[in-house]
């Protein structure tokens, strides 16, 4: 299938950024308190029972140890869900693709528009986010910014394979099945709330798989202010991920709304 993709995808991002201004208040709600809720739930909470976790050779306290991956399980809601739920609802339900389609913009440019706007909600509510732990010291800086740049490629990887399920459910309601298979294991079991080594080996070794795996271990070396060579992997991983994921959402879309 030929791609025929110009920069007017653009059209596309400022058309959701203008219905996402008028509603900017309930957006900015959820990421701003939610980092809150888990820094007090599970930080400060199941601080008192756990005294010090072991990160590549450093003792950190619980709080500082899940703080990151917070920020990376942002990165990862973000997008995914604005390409799955609220994509369907623009595609199905409020037929804006269509009115798009009608345009001369190509079916390519909407989707790569619907998943670049997917990757920047994901840098919008990294943003909000990062200024609230920051404010409770969890961030090292200079090499914690690194973060954000990080939350548009992490939010084109999840933007994309949320866009390539929207183009293969058959309703709505079977959204259930990918978080529960997918988005689900890899909240639990990507190094979020326990050090990886803490699991069984086959485990260890699936979790590799998972992309929010190393992006939870680039937000955890950046918040503690720490870079070296070999995080380039994870960084690639997601790269990878992003541009397997992106052709076949476009395609699996491409069938879906042209045949």
């Amino acid at each position: 299938m030929p791609f025929n993709i110009s920069r007017r995808f653009m059209r596309v991002w400022n058309r959701n950024l203008i219905v996402y201004r008028k509603i900017w208040l309930i957006n900015f709600l959820p990421p701003l308190f939610e980092p809150v809720f888990y820094l007090l739930a599970f930080g400060f909470g199941l601080s008192s029972f756990i005294e010090k976790i072991s990160f590549e050779g450093y003792a950190l306290s619980y709080i500082r140890f899940i703080a990151p991956s917070l920020l990376a399980v942002t990165i990862m809601y973000n997008a995914f869900f604005e390409n799955t739920y609220a994509s369907f609802v623009r595609m199905y339900y409020q037929k804006t693709f269509d009115a798009m389609m009608a345009t001369p913009l190509s079916m390519e440019e909407v989707i790569t528009g619907e998943i670049v706007w997917g990757a920047t909600k994901s840098v919008i509510a990294t943003g909000i986010m990062f200024g609230v732990v920051s404010l409770f010291g969890l961030v090292q800086f200079p090499y914690g910014l690194l973060i954000l740049p990080l939350a548009f490629l992490g939010g084109l990887a999840f933007g994309s394979i949320g866009m390539l399920f929207t183009g293969i459910v058959p309703s709505i309601d079977t959204y259930n099945l990918p978080i529960f298979l997918f988005i689900t294991p890899m909240f639990l079991f990507s190094g979020t709330f326990f050090p990886l080594e803490n699991l069984p080996y086959w485990a260890q070794k699936m979790a590799i798989i998972f992309p929010l795996t190393h992006l939870v271990r680039l937000t955890r070396y950046f918040s503690l202010g720490m870079v070296k060579m070999d995080l380039l992997w994870d960084v690639a991983y997601l790269a990878i991920f992003s541009m397997i994921c992106f052709p076949l959402a476009v395609a699996a879309m491409y069938r879906r709304l042209i045949h």
